[in-house]
């Protein structure tokens, strides 16, 4: 398995720009828990802990469409560097409005300002693109390693800031997310051999990269797929209290990302041989079924230790989802749109997280204990259908094709030379603007 993996690192820059990344993603999935601890500590106040963390993640995901696009244009490092600057302020300056007792609105004002930060985890997955424009294995084990991190990512994070602020001062998780966040970022924004060139727009210009129907069903698939994670968070820790067992909550989470972290690394390993579409029914039917196990376990009253089993079952359907998700993103759209694209997919999975929680809380608040798996469970079959009716002819077109020989899966397709666009319907249309990049090798390219 490691010298499969390892082999994507062969092309030079890789492993720079790989541990740069991570730095900044690390910072990022310890902001809110360092944010809600702070707050809590210093204001005694978890309504107004909340309330800060969750406009900052709306204005992260309403910003990082915008951002994508700014550096589809202008080119990552272009981008990245300016707003790294303008973000850096607002990051230093949230523990230092908590630390002081300023007004109220500082502390909203500086997690809103700082939501400019460059979405380093979708550059990547561009520069790995770029890099195997013409290997679909490659860029299937590469894909699956970023959703590897960001898993290791969400399982380390919120530890290592929980121990920060517990054992140091109650700001101490937000100083060192700020700091890593800025180091990663000039970091990465340093290795300029592997960032992706910029490519020059069509006459007339794109528009927005949810122009493509496809994007608009992965969005909305994401989005549901935000809605489960965001529910089982809650509703796993709220469950384990019902129990009298609250400080086993955090190790039951830490299950399901490494189930995914674990079927994310096998799933790389194997070679893509249906087109994306199909690959990612059967993930997301894959997805839907195994986020049974929950519930069944939590009705059953079978204690914690078979729901931990199910949980980690559970997690293991996440990562092919979203790694074929991801694909499908770089398959549809012009490699002049990437950063875009894969943007309006996370904010769709942000968006979710938001809306899972709090229906998730409203739940475990007013319901019997364990109902709340209902929710995710719900939100796995609801992305199975928006995926199954959003791409219902591409699906058709794709099972009915040998291996490697649906839409989307040609040599060069999708954001690569000779690719064609398929618009909401699954209809194969030739595209103008994809036909204009024929004689330009184009690179095609999930908190």
């Amino acid at each position: 398995m490691f010298a499969s993996y390892r082999r994507i690192f062969a092309a030079p820059g890789s492993l720079a720009f790989t541990l740069a990344g991570l730095l900044a993603r690390l910072a990022f999935s310890m902001t809110g828990v360092s944010t809600v601890l702070a707050i809590a500590a210093r204001r005694g106040s978890y309504a107004l802990a909340g309330s800060v963390t969750a406009v900052g993640a709306v204005t992260i995901a309403l910003g990082l469409p915008l951002l994508g696009r700014l550096v589809d244009r202008h080119g990552q490092r272009r981008v990245a560097l300016p707003s790294l600057l303008v973000a850096a302020g607002p990051l230093f300056a949230l523990p230092l409005c908590v630390y002081g007792s300023a007004p109220t609105w500082t502390l909203f004002g500086c997690c809103a300002a700082s939501s400019v930060l460059p979405n380093l985890g979708g550059m990547a997955r561009a520069r790995w693109a770029h890099l195997y424009q013409d290997d679909p294995a490659a860029r299937q084990l590469a894909n699956s390693f970023e959703q590897v991190l960001d898993e290791l990512c969400f399982m380390t994070g919120p530890v290592l800031a929980t121990l920060l602020c517990t054992s140091l001062f109650p700001e101490a998780g937000l100083l060192t997310a700020a700091a890593l966040a800025c180091t990663g970022g000039l970091a990465f924004a340093a290795q300029r051999r592997t960032e992706p060139p910029v490519r020059p727009p069509v006459p007339g210009g794109d528009g927005s990269a949810l122009r493509s129907g496809g994007l608009r069903v992965l969005a909305l698939a994401f989005l549901a797929t935000g809605v489960l994670f965001g529910s089982m968070e809650v509703t796993t820790i709220a469950y384990a209290d019902s129990l009298g067992q609250r400080p086993l909550a955090g190790g039951l989470l830490a299950l399901m990302a490494a189930g995914s972290c674990f079927s994310g690394l096998l799933f790389g390993l194997v070679r893509p041989e249906r087109p994306a579409v199909v690959r990612l029914l059967a993930g997301v039917a894959a997805m839907a079924g195994l986020l049974l196990l929950p519930l069944a376990a939590a009705w059953s009253g079978a204690g914690l230790p078979v729901l931990a089993v199910a949980i980690l079952l559970a997690g293991s359907g996440t990562a092919p989802t979203m790694v074929t998700g991801m694909t499908l993103v770089q398959e549809l759209l012009p490699a002049r749109q990437l950063n875009e694209g894969m943007a309006f997919a996370v904010s769709g999975i942000m968006i979710g997280i938001s809306a899972g929680s709090a229906i998730g809380g409203a739940l475990a608040q007013h319901a019997e204990p364990g109902t709340g798996y209902l929710l995710p469970a719900g939100a796995a079959v609801a992305a199975l259908l928006i995926t199954v009716v959003g791409f219902r002819r591409r699906l058709a077109e794709g099972l009915g094709k040998g291996p490697g020989k649906g839409p989307g899966m040609a040599p060069g397709s999708g954001t690569g030379q000779g690719a064609q666009a398929y618009s909401y319907s699954g209809s194969v249309e030739p595209s103008a603007k994809t036909q204009s990049r024929s004689a330009t090798r184009v690179p095609p390219s999930r908190s």
